[in-house]
């Protein structure tokens, strides 16, 4: 019930827009980022959740109430399985904790030791070491992101897609392992 943007509008004398953290980056990226030149620009955030965001004409696309692109929610099968429950960084952080739970000397699970939240940011380096866990985790998460990114191709064509949030600094594995996946 606090009134942020008029608190921070009276803060300091600038427009002030209250915008959610997907779209605030897909714009940031359509306008210096990634997306830049490119239009319409499809933003995918993936860190604690997963978010999107969809830039048309240098402008965040908010769609009718309720609105927005929140490819997080997109299902996966007809069971209801969504993107956040496979893709999302606890889901990473789960499907984790479930592989290595038999396999304490794997290379994923001593790097995890004694931690028991964000074990995702762990799986850059056990891919670069050539864990065979990491690399299953990884490729179910790559193609349950590249069906969700087909949808979105489909529906929207976007000229250029981008990935953010802390799920996307696994880096060039990531994206190649989406990229290898989704149809061209």
């Amino acid at each position: 019930g606090f009134p942020l943007r008029d608190w921070l509008n009276d803060l300091t004398a600038l427009p002030v827009t209250i915008e959610n953290d997907a779209n605030t980056a897909s714009l940031a990226e359509a306008l210096c980022g990634a997306g830049h030149g490119f239009n319409p620009s499809f933003y995918m955030n993936m860190g604690s959740g997963v978010g999107g965001g969809l830039v048309i004409d240098g402008k965040i696309y908010h769609g009718d109430a309720p609105g927005e692109v929140e490819v997080g929610h997109l299902r996966l099968d007809p069971d209801g399985t969504t993107v956040e429950h496979r893709c999302s960084g606890w889901a990473v952080d789960r499907a984790i904790r479930d592989a290595i739970i038999d396999k304490p000397d794997s290379i994923l699970a001593q790097l995890i030791g004694e931690e028991k939240s964000g074990e995702a940011k762990h799986l850059a380096v056990a891919l670069e070491q050539g864990d065979p866990i990491a690399r299953c985790i990884l490729d179910d998460v790559t193609a349950n992101l590249a069906l969700a990114l087909s949808h979105v191709t489909h529906l929207v064509h976007p000229q250029v897609i981008s990935l953010g949030g802390g799920l996307s600094l696994v880096g060039d594995p990531l994206r190649k392992g989406i990229a290898d996946k989704l149809p061209g």
